[in-house]
């Protein structure tokens, strides 16, 4: 089977969220089936609703640092599903991929014929596993391991860890996760294990409340490690961090203010793994307030919830309030929709509204942002950018999926 046949069968099983089915029964069966691949791993599983993603890259950054051999799971893609598995700092190839997904579909037809299967597993289910088997071929070191949805119900929680981290809960997938903030951690708390310590970044009271109550083993507060000597600008952050038993120098190449906690929670759960945190200052992570061009200055974010479209509203305000901003804007209909444009809009000289090539996308005539240029694809939204003066800067956000083709369009 090739890469094409095998990422053409992934995207025929539905919208990893829209069918999304929560529960370890499905990923148990499959695994075990493969061998129980997942029980071969060091594993660091990171659940959180913002911030897990940058906070794997980091963790991930360090370990590789120190010259560990490392193994990274991520979701969603932003350009091809090979990125969301890899090794060493690098993506899968497209071979090993569609190696990896032949073997797990072939087992998952087999036990469907046998009625060792209700259903074959969803996408997300089907690239867990495909994920599990690569990283145990591999015989890596120490993998880092993003929670797809939520924690408790998650595929990704069949695994054992050494450290669980849980980074900073807010709303979002409450259809799956609950409409409230004690619902949204309890599924969160759900990946903490009997006797693996844990690291919770700042969070909400209400939802620390909750990780205290579910934890099993000891655990850190972030704000137990003092921040000290913050210097930041639009492009990094450098600070020091101070721990029971010293200090540590940070230097953090995201982004904006909200990655100075990720920083902080990454160094803390590399410090426990008896890491130097020094390594995170490689960290990679692209369509992350990612600057991708000068004059004007094009900056792509991923922000796709509240609690994200609030991040880039204060990064925006805090080194771009002298400036002409122009909003590129598209989202999921699924998402809260109206509040994130509430948040960013008010910020803006100019908006152009866009949808990402998504079967989720909210059509652009259906925001209520009167004055908005509507274009129907992220193509026609960047050739209108160009009558941006040079001393403009332009973002790009509201989605992942549309920060994933703006980058394929603007970085060679």
């Amino acid at each position: 089977m090739t890469y094409p046949d095998s990422v053409r069968y992934l995207y025929s099983l539905g919208n990893e969220v829209l069918t999304a089915k929560l529960g370890l029964e499905r990923i148990t069966r499959l695994l075990e089936a493969l061998g129980n691949p997942h029980r071969t791993c060091r594993w660091i599983h990171v659940a959180g609703t913002n911030g897990k993603g940058s906070t794997c890259a980091m963790i991930e950054a360090g370990l590789r640092a120190a010259g560990v051999r490392t193994g990274l799971y991520i979701s969603p893609h932003l350009m091809e599903p090979t990125e969301r598995i890899q090794m060493s700092g690098q993506p899968v190839s497209q071979e090993q991929f569609a190696h990896a997904f032949l073997k797990v579909h072939q087992t998952a037809e087999r036990m469907l014929a046998s009625g060792d299967l209700d259903m074959h597993p969803t996408y997300f289910e089907t690239v867990t596993a495909m994920a599990f088997v690569l990283f145990a071929a591999a015989a890596l070191d120490q993998v880092v391991l993003e929670v797809g949805l939520g924690g408790r119900l998650d595929a990704t929680n069949v695994v054992t860890p050494e450290l669980c981290v849980i980074t900073p809960i807010d709303y979002d997938h409450q259809f799956f996760l609950g409409d409230t903030i004690q619902q949204i951690a309890a599924e969160k708390a759900g990946i903490l294990k009997p006797g693996v310590p844990a690291v919770f970044a700042g969070q909400r009271p209400e939802a620390e409340a909750i990780l205290r109550a579910h934890a099993k083993a000891p655990y850190t507060l972030s704000r137990d490690w003092p921040i000290e000597d913050l210097a930041m600008d639009a492009r990094c952050s450098r600070f020091r961090l101070r721990a029971p038993d010293g200090a540590f120098e940070i230097v953090c190449p995201l982004a904006g203010e909200h990655q100075v906690e990720n920083a902080r929670v990454a160094a803390i759960a590399l410090a426990q793994l008896g890491v130097s945190p020094a390594g995170i200052s490689s960290t990679h992570w692209p369509a992350r307030l990612e600057r991708v061009s000068e004059r004007p200055e094009i900056i792509i974010d991923g922000a796709h919830n509240p609690a994200g479209t609030r991040a880039l509203a204060a990064y925006i305000r805090r080194f771009y309030s002298g400036r002409r901003v122009w909003m590129v804007f598209g989202a999921l209909r699924d998402k809260a929709v109206t509040e994130m444009t509430r948040i960013l809009f008010p910020l803006t000289h100019r908006v152009i509204l866009t949808a990402p090539a998504n079967s989720r996308a909210m059509p652009p005539e259906d925001f209520a942002a009167p004055g908005a240029l509507i274009t129907h694809s992220i193509a026609e939204a960047i050739e209108q950018v160009r009558d941006a003066a040079p001393q403009d800067v332009v973002f790009i956000a509201g989605s992942l999926y549309l920060a994933g083709e703006a980058r394929a369009l603007l970085v060679k």
